[in-house]
């Protein structure tokens, strides 16, 4: 309990008690204002959290980007990141007030198929508000509206019609399509929106394993696997070799390789592959075509193979085996690095003769 001090009291005091006493209530006065301001400042802090904007951007590297939004990486707000980007253009339009872009609504619907939905109104029900023969028929408003239906998962039972000769063994079956692999129940429908959600939009398999579960659909992420694996072996490699040849049609390649550890191909888990990469030029914007090829090692033998029918100018960094590939045939140029050309260059300058 604090103490009071009567004015008798004070004036029985002498003048170093009292300065001393002043000084302990100025010290007092001084830890009760601050204790004040922290208060203060953790009121206001809850009334933000309680009834101000909030955000929940994420500005840390080290977080796993999903996607790009207008150049800027977002992560798990997307759509708030997308809203907050969106808000912010309209301020601007707002303060610039530009021309309004016509008939874009109707740019984007044009391509859409278009389903009529009538909603309309009974003759009993508009004899009851309006009268027999009291009512007339207005024009339809009309609203639109995007319709989305989820992915739909079926059964294909193929049932092939069988004929057999009376006078003879022989046997017919009605024209049918044929397996995509031989007594798998996966079809090219199903192993293309595997394929699609795995390399295009980057859902791993065992996502997509997850979500066939809530279709009601059991696949295990190691069919997935199997099936891409023996359909890329089986058509995909086809397609890999047609590109290939027409590769060679073009004047100007691009190539390099970068280093990838691969767990399970017949060495040490974490060992180091390289996979090399071949493209067409950039100038060649109708038809690009991107090659890639998967090999232990960073060895010669491979560009030397896969450009061994190239004959043009092919475009890459200055690492040596390229050059090596360059030197054995003359009618292959890289164009590498400046700064192997430049060494390149002032070993051809040691080799001249010096002046005397």
């Amino acid at each position: 309990m604090a103490l009071e001090y009567t004015e008798e009291k004070l004036n029985s005091l002498d003048k170093e008690t009292l300065i001393q006493l002043f000084l302990s209530q100025q010290e007092q006065l001084k830890q009760i204002d601050q204790t004040l301001q922290l208060v203060l400042e953790q009121v206001a802090d809850l009334k933000r959290h309680r009834f101000g904007r909030t955000s929940e951007k994420h500005e840390m590297e080290v977080q796993i980007s999903f996607m790009k939004v207008d150049g800027k990486i977002v992560f798990f707000n997307e759509a708030e990141a997308v809203v907050e980007e969106a808000g912010e253009a309209a301020e601007t339009a707002i303060r610039q007030k530009p021309k309004k872009k016509q008939r874009k609504r109707e740019e984007d619907l044009s391509g859409l198929p278009v389903v009529v939905i009538e909603h309309s109104m009974s003759e009993g029900e508009l004899e009851e508000r309006f009268g027999k023969d009291g009512f007339k028929q207005l024009p339809d408003e009309v609203y639109r509206r995007y319709g989305f239906t989820p992915a739909k998962v079926e059964v294909e039972e193929h049932h092939v019609k069988v004929y057999a000769g009376k006078k003879t063994d022989e046997i017919v079956r009605a024209p049918h399509p044929e397996c995509l692999l031989r007594g798998s129940l996966v079809s090219a429908s199903l192993e293309a929106a595997v394929m699609n959600a795995k390399y295009v939009n980057a859902v791993p398999l065992y996502r997509q394993e997850q979500e066939f579960e809530r279709y009601g659909l059991h696949i295990s992420r190691q069919n997935m696997a199997n099936w891409t694996i023996q359909c890329a072996d089986r058509y995909l490699a086809v397609l890999y070799d047609c590109l290939h040849e027409k590769m060679y049609d073009y004047h100007v390649l691009q190539a390099d390789e970068t280093p990838v550890l691969v767990n399970k191909d017949g060495r040490p888990a974490g060992a180091k592959s390289f996979m090399w990469v071949y493209r067409t030029g950039r100038m060649y914007t109708d038809r690009q075509i991107v090659l890639y090829e998967y090999q232990k090692t960073r060895n010669a033998s491979y560009p030397r193979e896969f450009l061994k029918n190239f004959n043009g100018i092919c475009v890459t960094d200055g690492y040596q085996v390229y050059h090596t590939v360059e030197t054995e045939r003359e009618d292959l140029k890289i164009a590498g690095c400046w700064s192997h050309a430049r060494r390149r260059f002032d070993e051809a300058v040691k080799t001249l003769p010096k002046a005397k």
